[in-house]
């Protein structure tokens, strides 16, 4: 399986990838947003030299306890990291041989009017759109750069909560919904080698949606696009640990990881990314 980026590709089976997350935000859930450029640098570079091969870069927070920024204050913040982005390059080094370098610069972000403009910058290459793709906008953005994109399963709109959505079938209705959305990228002329799927994990899904999808995430490679799995500290850890402090799901985050990486996915979105590394290299040697 191949993973086209603007101006060079990924190949697996591979080792799988980490990405990084970096909030240029003020209230991320778990603590961990700024919207000092100086500080999202460091945060970014101590990524990368943890072992990041992915640093996903995101200017608004998923918390739909939050109302969104506008078009304009996103595309601002955004513009302030990616003035900073050679900072980042040049003063990190690899983690070894194996790490993707320099890593993929992500974008998170799901308006149109956000990447239409974001992604201008060649150095951007990957689009991570938690919008669940509604339209083609985004991909035909993606088609026209060559950029990568993400198509995230989710119901509605993002930054609005989905707490009643009740699933006969989880896995039949994302499969359903992935068929659709690969389908919307061919019309939009984004080919499919640029597509990277994600099961969405917590978002319009309850306790037992989440673990449903953990178990039975290997039916997704039927699509044979690389997976994207944000395990990191999610909320279904909290539920099942009984810990309400994102910080302290960092161990559950891990068994996350390994049970997703058991059942085929090629990459894991997280916070603590020396903690995740050591643990997919672990798991890739065995």
């Amino acid at each position: 399986m191949n993973w086209q980026l603007r101006d060079r590709s990924i190949s697996f089976p591979r080792r799988p990838l980490i990405a990084g997350i970096v909030n240029v935000n003020d209230d991320s859930f778990s603590g961990d947003g700024t919207l000092v450029i100086d500080d999202a640098i460091a945060i970014a570079r101590s990524h990368a030299e943890a072992g990041a091969d992915i640093l996903d870069v995101g200017a608004e927070s998923a918390r739909t306890n939050r109302a969104a920024v506008s078009v304009e204050e996103e595309v601002r913040r955004f513009r302030a990291f990616l003035g900073r982005w050679d900072d980042v390059i040049k003063a990190a080094t690899p983690k070894d041989a194996e790490q993707v370098w320099p890593p993929v610069l992500s974008l998170n972000t799901w308006r149109p009017e956000v990447v239409a403009q974001v992604i201008e910058d060649p150095r951007v290459e990957f689009i991570n759109d938690m919008g669940g793709l509604p339209d083609e906008r985004n991909a035909r953005l993606c088609a026209a750069s060559g950029c990568s994109l993400l198509v995230m399963h989710s119901v509605g709109e993002p930054k609005i909560p989905h707490v009643h959505q009740q699933w006969e079938d989880v896995m039949g209705s994302m499969e359903a919904f992935f068929e659709e959305k690969l389908a919307l990228c061919d019309q939009a002329g984004l080919s499919r080698d640029r597509v990277v799927l994600d099961p969405g994990i917590d978002f319009a899904k309850q306790r037992d949606d989440n673990l449903t999808v953990y178990r039975f995430l290997d039916r997704l490679q039927r699509f044979d696009r690389p997976l994207l799995v944000p395990v990191s500290r999610k909320t279904v850890i909290g539920e099942v640990l009984g810990l309400t402090d994102p910080t302290e799901r960092d161990a559950g985050t891990v068994a996350c990881l390994a049970a997703s990486m058991s059942r085929g996915a090629q990459i894991f979105r997280v916070h603590h990314v020396s903690a995740a590394w050591q643990a997919m290299k672990m798991l890739w040697a065995v």
